[in-house]
């Protein structure tokens, strides 16, 4: 697959440095990027890479992560969408997190500047610009303004 483009870089720092603050400040857990592999399926296995992925302190200790990919899921796994996916691609990534326990998974659009929330046990949820990205069960009191994402 080809590298993501400048804009979709452009936009994972930017829910990376809002998020990890956040994290960081109220002592939550791990804010991984880069594509950090999420194992979806064992023999084989498959490991997917999350753009952006939250490890609350309850699965994951505090301190460096160990060298090799984790047993357990995040708690929270964020998509950017490129200009290139498909959103039937993005659906089969989600539905992948949510069945090895991911408890949620959030896909954002740069383009409609949008976002949707996935979870294994909710229908889908669709947000624009001006509505704020909440996961209470899961970053507490986090609240953020969608379209500060997508500046």
């Amino acid at each position: 697959m080809p590298p993501p483009q400048p804009r979709h870089g452009q936009v994972c720092v930017k829910v990376i440095r809002i998020l990890d603050r956040y994290v960081e400040e109220h002592d939550l857990g791990h804010v991984l990027s880069n594509d950090s592999g999420v194992i979806t399926e064992r023999d084989p296995d498959t490991v997917r890479g999350a753009d952006i992925s939250f490890y609350s302190y309850e699965r994951l200790s505090r301190g460096p992560i160990a060298t090799g990919y984790l047993a357990f899921p995040p708690n929270l796994v964020i998509e950017v969408c490129s200009p290139d996916d498909r959103w039937r691609d993005l659906l089969v990534k989600v539905n992948e997190y949510l069945e090895v326990g991911v408890t949620a998974v959030v896909v954002l659009d740069p383009e409609p500047r949008t976002a949707h929330i996935f979870r294994a046990d909710h229908a889908p949820q669709q947000f624009g610009p001006d509505h704020d990205l909440t996961v209470p069960d899961i970053l507490g009191d986090f609240r953020v303004k969608l379209a500060r994402f997508f500046e």
